[in-house]
C-alpha cells in the first residue's frame, strides 16, 4: 500500500501489527464520527489492552506488537480504529527506522496488506493505518503521518487526557503529509518537556489534603498515598492486586514472581502468599498461579485481597515481584501493579514502575490498616537484593 490508498477488509476480523528494528508501542483508538474517543477507555495501548471490539496483544519483545480489531464487535457510534506507533526508547525517533504495518485476517493469520510508511526522519510518533466504516462497508488505508513532538502532542487531537501536561507550546505540528492523527494515555506517553514537578495528586478530602478515590481512578507517583475511601466509607470489598511486567526489547522470556507478604503490627510476619502458597488468612488472600514468562498484555500474576474478611492482626500487606532465576529488572519492560474492585473489575489505583536498577526484587507497594479501619496504598518502587519472597520478609518489614 502507498500513503492514503485503502483496500476493503474481505473479514470482520483483522490484525495489525508494526514491525521495526527497534521496540515499538503499538497502540488503537475507537473514534466516533466526530474524530474523537468517547472517554479514555477508548485507547488501547500495553496497560489497557481490552476494549469494545477492540485488543492490544503484546510480542513480548520479540515479535512485533499488534492491535486486533473485530468489526462486527465494535460499539454503535464507533466509525474508526486508528493505529499508532512510536518507538520505545526514550526520546528516540523514527530516524534510520523504517516500520512496516502488516493487515492480516486475524483468525487465519493471512496477510491482507502491507504499508511502510515512506522518508520518516525526526518523528517519535506515528499514525500508521485505520480501519474505518464507509458505506456500510469496513475498509483499511494506509495513512503514515508523523508528528515530531510524541503521542502526547497528538493526544488531544482525538480527546485522549494526557496526565503528564505536554509543554504549553505550539499544538502538534504534522511532519509529513495531511491525514488523520494519533493518541496516547500511557504513562511514557508525555512529549519530551523541561523538568516538570509530578502532577498534582488526584481527589483530595476537604480539608485533609488526602488522597481518596471520590473522582475515580486515581495514578500514583513513588511515595504516594490514597486511602481507599470513597464517599466517605472505607472500602470493605474484595480487591485484585494486578501486577504485570514484559522482557525488554530483545529479551528472553522473564520470570517474575508476585507475592503479598502480611504482617502484624509490630511488622511482624504473618504468612506469604506466593506460587508455592496461593493461598493464607483462611482464605482472605488468594494467588492467581505464577506466570513463567511474562508474555502477553495485561496482568501476568493477581493476588486477591478480601480486605472485609482479613483478620485484624493483620495491620500490614507488601506486593513484592522477585527473579528466583536470577534476571535483573533492567531485563524488564513496562512493569507495574494496579488495585481494581474484584466485583466489578474497576481499576482504582495504579502505580507505573520508572527506572530500573540491576536487582532481582522490589517491593511494588503497600496496603495499611488504619486505626480508623481503612486501608491507604503507598507506591514504593523499591529495589532490593532478593530472589525469594522469603528473602523480601525482612526488606519488607522495614518498608511498613
Amino acid at each position: 500500500m502507498t500513503p492514503g490508498s485503502n483496500i476493503p477488509l474481505p473479514v470482520a476480523r483483522v490484525t495489525v501489527d508494526v514491525a521495526a528494528p527497534v521496540r515499538l508501542d503499538v497502540s488503537g483508538l475507537l473514534l466516533t464520527a466526530d474524530g474523537k474517543v468517547r472517554s479514555d477507555d477508548d485507547f488501547i495501548f500495553y496497560n489497557q489492552p481490552t476494549g469494545p471490539g477492540v485488543t492490544y496483544r503484546s510480542g513480548g519483545g520479540t515479535a512485533p506488537d499488534a492491535i486486533v480489531v473485530d468489526t462486527a464487535a465494535l460499539p454503535p457510534g464507533i466509525e474508526k480504529i486508528v493505529v499508532t506507533a512510536s518507538p520505545d526508547g526514550a526520546g528516540q525517533t523514527f530516524q534510520g527506522v523504517e516500520p512496516t504495518a502488516t493487515i492480516r485476517g486475524a483468525d487465519d493469520n493471512s496477510v491482507l496488506a502491507t504499508f511502510t510508511p515512506p522518508q520518516l526522519g525526526g518523528e517519535t510518533a506515528l499514525v500508521v493505518v485505520e480501519i474505518y466504516l464507509r458505506n456500510g462497508a469496513w475498509k483499511a488505508r494506509a495513512v503514515g503521518q508523523g508528528y515530531a513532538n510524541g503521542l502526547a502532542g497528538i493526544a488531544t487531537d482525538f480527546g485522549v487526557t494526557v496526565e503528564e501536561p505536554a509543554p504549553a507550546a505550539a499544538p502538534a505540528q504534522p511532519v509529513v503529509p495531511p491525514a488523520p492523527p494519533a493518541p496516547p494515555m500511557d504513562p511514557r506517553l508525555a512529549a519530551p518537556a523541561p523538568p516538570a514537578a509530578p502532577p498534582a495528586p488526584p481527589a483530595a478530602a476537604p480539608g485533609t489534603g488526602k488522597i481518596n478515590l471520590d473522582k475515580g481512578r486515581v495514578s500514583l507517583q513513588k511515595n504516594q498515598t490514597v486511602s481507599l475511601v470513597k464517599g466517605g466509607s472505607p472500602l470493605l470489598s474484595q480487591v485484585k492486586m494486578g501486577l504485570g511486567w514484559e522482557p525488554a526489547f530483545r529479551g528472553k522470556d522473564i520470570d517474575l514472581d508476585a507475592s503479598v507478604i502480611a504482617y502484624g503490627p509490630q511488622r511482624n510476619h504473618i504468612d506469604s502468599c506466593y506460587f508455592g502458597k496461593l493461598s493464607i488468612v483462611n482464605g482472605a488472600i488468594k494467588h492467581s498461579g505464577d506466570n513463567l514468562t511474562g508474555e502477553g498484555g495485561g496482568d501476568d500474576e493477581v493476588i486477591v485481597v478480601d480486605l472485609g474478611r482479613l483478620p485484624q492482626e493483620v495491620s500490614g500487606l507488601v506486593f513484592t515481584v522477585n527473579s528466583f532465576s536470577g534476571q535483573k529488572f533492567t531485563e524488564v519492560a513496562k512493569a507495574y501493579c494496579r488495585l481494581l474492585d474484584a466485583a466489578t473489575g474497576e481499576e482504582l489505583v495504579r502505580f507505573d514502575l520508572t527506572g530500573a536498577e540491576p536487582q532481582t526484587g522490589v517491593l511494588m507497594a503497600k496496603l495499611i490498616r488504619q486505626f480508623s479501619g481503612e486501608w491507604e496504598m503507598t507506591a514504593m518502587g523499591d529495589f532490593v537484593k532478593a530472589r525469594t519472597v522469603r528473602n523480601m520478609v525482612k526488606p519488607g518489614a522495614q518498608a511498613l
